[in-house]
């Protein structure tokens, strides 16, 4: 505190010197800020390498292909038209335990017909479908 009495001055000052107390704080908060461990908000997998691209599918799994023409292939096999495709998705969907369904559309397919597929499945109340083959578009 700092009290000032000069001969003319009848006047006391009462100043109190915040300086000292803003440093102490921010010394306080600098060893605060480097005390408390870095957060992350990642989750570390171990994702295995496979010899080649095309993995096995397990049992179960319902493979839909789109190629770059917009050829959709059910497990392997050329599905003529869209009705084919939604009768087999509903038949995927009215099952007790429904397989998954992987959906791997071809890098150069147009995004309109990778649409159309996901909006059958979502209309069509299949739960378990899942985008495979991300990793042709990696760079």
């Amino acid at each position: 505190m700092q009290m000032s009495q000069e001969p003319g001055d009848h006047d006391i000052w009462v100043e109190m010197n915040t300086t000292p107390l803003i440093d102490v704080m921010l010394v306080l908060l600098v060893m605060l800020i480097i005390t408390i461990p870095v957060q992350t908000h990642a989750i570390k997998l171990a994702l295995t390498k496979s010899p080649s691209h095309e993995q096995l599918a397990p049992p179960g799994v319902v493979r839909i292909q789109i190629k770059a023409d917009g050829t959709v292939l059910w497990n392997e096999e050329l599905v003529g038209d869209q009705q084919a495709l939604e009768s087999k998705l509903r038949q995927v969907a009215a099952m007790a335990n429904p397989p998954e369904v992987h959906l791997r559309p071809h890098r150069l397919a147009r995004y309109e017909h990778v649409a159309k597929v996901m909006a059958q499945v979502q209309r069509l109340g299949v739960q378990k479908l899942g985008i495979v083959g991300h990793e042709q578009f990696a760079l």
